[in-house]
């Protein structure tokens, strides 16, 4: 019992120190959160949450291969880069004047698909899991066959939930404080990363190969 219970708490460490990586979520959870509120970061990682749960009955189905293929990872780069340079171009040409921010906070389908996509063109996302959440997978298993496995995803969703959720919460606060030209700044230069982050994920694979 006392084994299982570190491992979860390692698992949420680990996920904790992969959260705190700036990266294409954490930069959508920031420009989302500026328009819908601290509901945002919740809504951002159940996106996340569901493409993980994808992608781990891929890898129990015997699928890590396809993971792992360097055909597989150049592909992902590519189209991946473009989305986030899309996605960044997007935030950059926000327009407080278009948003009406009260259906906005309503609708959070968009956060939603926003953490699928940040997942899917993310490379070092199947990276991760192939390598580091395979271990980890494998470990509770070990442990504690089915309850191991479970323990693992309660302390790794743990901690992107409740890393992004803070997110969320402080981004949306300084929102309601902020004036226009600070909410514009903030979100051109959430735009500019994530095109920067395409982009170099588009280079950085297309070089290896």
């Amino acid at each position: 019992m006392l084994e299982l219970i570190f491992f979860v708490l390692t698992s949420f460490a680990a996920g904790l120190s992969g959260a705190l990586v700036p990266g294409p979520m954490l930069t959508v959870t920031i420009s989302d959160s500026l328009r819908k509120g601290c509901i945002a970061g919740p809504m951002v990682v159940s996106g996340h949450i569901i493409t993980e749960i994808v992608l781990i009955i891929l890898i129990i189905g015997g699928m890590r291969w396809l993971i792992e293929s360097p055909m597989v990872a150049l592909i992902i780069g590519i189209l991946g880069g473009l989305v986030l340079v899309f996605m960044g171009l997007r935030i950059f040409n926000t327009d407080p004047k278009l948003y009406d921010f009260e259906e906005e906070f309503k609708s959070n389908h968009s956060s939603i698909a926003d953490g699928i996509l940040t997942s899917l063109s993310n490379p070092y996302f199947f990276i991760w899991w192939a390598t580091i959440g395979f271990a980890f997978m494998f470990k509770g298993l070990e442990i504690a066959g089915l309850i191991g496995l479970i323990g693992f995803l309660v302390g790794h969703w743990s901690a992107d939930l409740s890393w992004y959720s803070m997110i969320s919460f402080f981004t949306s606060k300084g929102s309601k404080i902020m004036d226009k030209n600070s909410y514009i700044w903030i979100m051109k230069i959430c735009g500019v990363f994530l095109v920067t982050l395409g982009v170099y994920f588009i280079t950085s694979v297309t070089v290896l190969k």
